[in-house]
């Protein structure tokens, strides 16, 4: 687990909403294996995060969304059968607190934009982005470019957003 200042968000500040830097209290990531057994990982290092930034009240919302967009991550970005470019970034779960909202990012290798599916009713699977969409506030993603080609895409980060007042309950957006 790591744990940084508003530094470690600059690669993935590019396409999330707009926030002053000053208004980043707390920030945490963790870098995932490629295999399923990490989602249970990601689950805990959420936990363990938001409990140290005193949001357990969030935590079944923001588990189900982080369980979702590193379940995507390892299923689309990171298939079993296909070689891996051991020069490609790993999933990686980044967390960061601000003054009001948390965000959720999940960066992965794959160049391939996020598609929600329509599911059948019977599906066990397909409806992740879905679920994304409806628990979190916004969400969307962005490529992030190879160092020394600013037009490549490596890979891409896929974020969520939580919308928070000032003492981590969940903002009233009714207004």
């Amino acid at each position: 687990m790591r744990t940084d200042g508003s530094t470690t968000l600059e690669p993935l500040r590019r396409g999330l909403p707009p926030t002053d830097p000053a208004a980043i209290t707390a920030s945490a990531s963790i870098t995932l294996p490629a295999r399923y057994e990490a989602v249970g990982s990601a689950r805990h290092f959420t936990r363990c995060t938001l409990h140290q930034w005193q949001l357990d009240d969030r935590f079944d919302d923001v588990a189900l969304v982080v369980s979702e967009l590193v379940t995507n991550a390892l299923r689309h970005a990171l298939p079993a059968d296909v070689a891996r470019d051991p020069n490609s970034p790993p999933v990686r779960l980044q967390l960061a607190r601000c003054s009001t909202r948390l965000v959720c990012a999940v960066r992965d290798p794959s160049r391939e934009s996020p598609m929600a599916g329509e599911a059948e009713d019977s599906a066990e699977s397909g409806r992740g982005l879905f679920l994304v969409e409806s628990f979190s506030d916004s969400w969307g993603w962005h490529p992030v470019p190879a160092a020394g080609t600013p037009g490549t895409p490596r890979g891409k980060v896929v974020w969520a957003v939580f919308l928070l007042t000032g003492d981590g309950e969940v903002a009233d957006n009714s207004l």
